[in-house]
């Protein structure tokens, strides 16, 4: 089996996209300890460190502690690029891209992953976007990139991802997948889970409806994950007016100025894929109940299946479940390197 390691891991949403495609998870690396307890407990044989990654004799350290590792993947932090935050090219956070390219140098692995959002290419960041590319190119690697979406590829959510991937000792260029799958609504993803939170371990209350709910209830016999937010009352009558797939603009003139967020009070369109999911901010709410989705609902959109438990508090887990790469994507990219690193 071709041996990973995933930098910047997180929960381990791109190594899930891997191991679905038969890759071998051997290290994952973050630092955040909650992220990793949940990788943990759902790949129990993985190895985890909580490192720094801007720490060069960490990374070091870890390397030479590794034995062969074939594709190195992860997804350094965003904030600085995205455009959910305030796009500030000097922030720190941007230059945690160099501790992959560190590990890459070292390890010497046979290709290479890298995930981020669009905007790492915006003119504003196209600089540091062409550094980051150099960087690879110096190392020896043929860099190819391209924005995804991650709804073409059986995931329930229109989310837009850049991917990065680097293959050693060869001029060719990565053939990215093209997609192309039939669109998974956000009702296709959720439609059997129930209004109320239930505890961990509960049944499921009734059948899976459609494709998709039966491939995320796989080797899944019990629903965890599932604990609903209590809202105000206020919340909930002002949610109650907005429609499926509605938002802040389906308010009645009144209601209109409590929450001075474009994005507040948008539900979810049952009849077409999830629009990107956040890291539990509560601004977007289910497209028929009068409340935020749950971690479970969040990580269906994501492609998580329910076999995959998340740990932590529920503000814990929905920030682990946002910030993930959904694995049905990474899937596919994985499928694709294969196929190439094959020949």
């Amino acid at each position: 089996m071709v041996r990973i390691l995933d930098l910047f891991s997180g929960a381990g949403g791109m190594s899930l996209g891997f191991e679905m495609a038969n890759f071998d998870l051997i290290c994952a690396v973050d630092h955040w300890q909650d992220a990793l307890t949940s990788l943990k407990h759902n790949s129990p044989k993985t190895r985890t460190e909580l490192l720094d990654l801007s720490d060069k004799a960490a990374i070091e350290n870890l390397c030479e502690s590794l034995s062969e590792i074939d594709v190195v993947v992860g997804g350094p932090p965003c904030q600085g690029f995205s455009i959910a935050g305030k796009r500030d090219p000097n922030d720190i956070r941007n230059r945690l891209y160099e501790g992959f390219v560190e590990a890459i140098r070292i390890l010497k692995p046979r290709a290479f992953v890298m995930e981020n959002v669009p905007s790492i290419a915006s003119p504003t960041n196209m600089e540091l976007f062409q550094d980051i590319v150099g960087d690879f190119e110096i190392l020896g690697y043929s860099v190819s990139s391209q924005v995804l979406l991650a709804s073409n590829f059986g995931v329930p959510q229109n989310r837009r991802r850049m991917f990065i991937v680097g293959i050693a000792g060869t001029s060719s260029e990565f053939r990215f997948p093209s997609g192309g799958q039939a669109l998974i609504s956000s009702r296709d993803a959720i439609s059997d889970l129930p209004d109320s939170g239930v505890p961990d371990g509960s049944s499921y209350p009734k059948p899976p409806e459609g494709s998709f709910q039966e491939w995320a209830r796989n080797d899944s016999r019990t629903l965890s994950n599932h604990q609903s937010t209590s809202h105000s009352a206020q919340t909930i009558e002002v949610i109650s007016h907005v429609p499926d797939g509605g938002n802040y603009k389906s308010l009645p003139e009144s209601l209109t100025g409590i929450r001075n967020v474009n994005i507040a009070w948008t539900r979810l369109d049952s009849k077409k894929p999830s629009f990107t999911i956040d890291t539990g901010h509560r601004h977007h709410f289910h497209y028929e109940f009068n409340r935020v989705p749950t971690a479970r609902e969040s990580a269906r959109l994501q492609s998580f299946p329910d076999k995959f438990v998340f740990l932590g508090s529920k503000t814990s887990q929905l920030r682990q479940i946002g910030n993930a790469v959904p694995p049905l994507m990474a899937k596919a990219i994985a499928e694709a390197l294969s196929a190439q690193m094959s020949k």
